[in-house]
């Protein structure tokens, strides 16, 4: 009893007193009991997923239409996992087991789409999270937010998840001579197939995977493509000794050091792939597996461009200089005419946009300061999940981590404070 009259006389002055002079205005205020989730991508569902398996419920916050947006409506229709599906599972529910070992774009959406109803999770979605930001002077976290048809409001809790992940917007390089190319320029993001580009001559800027296998893609559709290769990469087979690479990697990883493994890694690539350099694919000074641990560049798994490559299909083209009209002028020189312009340049996190923070997250590249595996936990209740640059894996470990972590406290919470604090938050127009 002497709790819930602390409670009343602490918590509930706390909300009255800073709180009571900004009723006045259009804002409609939310109390949520658990934490506010930003992002309803594979990593905002499978946080939603281990808290709920805990017994803490949870809001899902989402700007666009759908989950997992980014591959419903920015992804190419050929995309398939690069790695396979038991890599890429989220936490407590694996993959159907009558799917491929690397499941199409429409299959891993269904499955995120499966995963949600089985979770029952619910997200609001076309809300968009314009800050978030913890109110010392309450000591909870208020998140504004704008939606469609809908007036603004601000959700009142004590825990956020950052879950806007690694590719929330599009990365649009400026090229000298942009406002020139008369032709169409489109980022990957807008790309779907290659039939609207049959006969055409295309470049693609950037040699990650996505800009390799639209280069396969448009080959497909009778394109003519050649890709922009401005740094090293490295290029390894999908497949080794009838395993994925990244499978005998992590199997490997497990008896030898990190340098022997990149070692037997170029090994096999040179004998399976033959030595890109020769068609312009110069390798990284660093091993793949070295390389991805230190900067988080991804290497490249073939599905087939180099063959492309090797035919001639795929023309190799070094750093661009500047656009003409009808034409590429790249740094070596040479000039060459092209239809179009497809950017493979990536993405990156938007965080620095919406979250009043920057002791756990970084304002210049927008992810946690802190490397893997200790950037999920920021202070007073701040978490991030899939921010590892490990992928899917990446964010199932950060998901388990946070679910248990905020459990210890909510189950510290007695049950009988949670809705006295809510009857409060009602009383001053604050709903549920």
């Amino acid at each position: 009893m002497d709790y819930l009259v602390y409670l009343k006389e602490t918590e509930g002055k706390r909300f009255h007193d800073h709180f009571e002079d900004k009723m006045k205005n259009s804002v409609k205020r939310v109390w949520v009991p658990g934490p506010v989730i930003v992002g309803a991508g594979p990593s905002g569902l499978a946080a939603a997923a281990c808290l709920k398996a805990r017994g803490v419920s949870s809001l899902i916050l989402e700007r666009a239409n759908c989950i997992a947006s980014l591959w419903q409506l920015k992804t190419y229709d050929r995309l398939r996992l690069h790695l396979p599906k038991q890599f890429c599972e989220l936490p407590l529910l694996p993959f159907p087991s009558e799917f491929p070992t690397y499941p199409t774009k429409q299959q891993f959406v269904a499955y995120m789409e499966g995963y949600a109803h089985h979770f029952n999770l619910s997200p609001v979605f076309n809300t968009t999270v314009v800050s978030a930001e913890f109110d010392k002077g309450c000591g909870f976290w208020r998140v504004k937010t704008i939606g469609i048809g809908v007036e603004e409001r601000e959700y009142v809790c004590r825990w956020v998840v950052v879950a806007t992940g690694e590719n929330a917007e599009e990365v649009m390089p400026g090229i000298e001579g942009m406002g020139e190319f008369s032709g169409p320029i489109v980022h990957t993001s807008k790309y779907k197939t290659g039939e609207r580009f049959c006969g055409k001559r295309v470049l693609v800027v950037g040699c990650g995977n996505s800009g390799m296998e639209v280069c396969l893609d448009l080959c497909n559709y009778d394109a003519q493509p050649s890709l922009v290769v401005r740094d090293s990469v490295h290029v390894l087979p999908q497949e080794m000794l009838g395993r994925s690479t990244f499978g005998l990697s992590t199997w490997l990883l497990k008896w030898f050091p990190i340098w022997l493994v990149d070692r037997f890694l170029l090994l096999m690539s040179r004998l399976m792939l033959g030595d890109t350099a020769q068609l312009g694919l110069t390798r990284p000074n660093l091993g793949p597996l070295q390389l991805k641990k230190e900067s988080g560049k991804t290497p490249v798994l073939d599905i087939g461009t180099l063959e492309k490559i090797r035919s001639g299909h795929i023309k190799i083209f070094p750093g661009i200089k500047r656009l003409k009209r009808h034409a590429v002028e790249f740094s070596d020189e040479r000039v060459e005419n092209f239809d179009a312009i497809i950017l493979a340049t990536g993405y990156k996190s938007n965080v620095p946009t919406w979250l009043k923070e920057t002791n756990f997250f970084s304002e210049k590249d927008g992810f946690p300061r802190k490397p893997f595996p200790h950037g999920w936990k920021g202070e007073n209740g701040l978490y991030a999940v899939g921010f590892t640059k490990r992928g899917l894996l990446g964010t199932s470990m950060d998901s388990k981590r946070i679910a248990e972590d905020i459990e210890h406290q909510w189950n510290a919470t007695p049950n009988n404070l949670r809705p006295s604090l809510m009857q409060h938050c009602h009383g001053h127009e604050f709903r549920k």
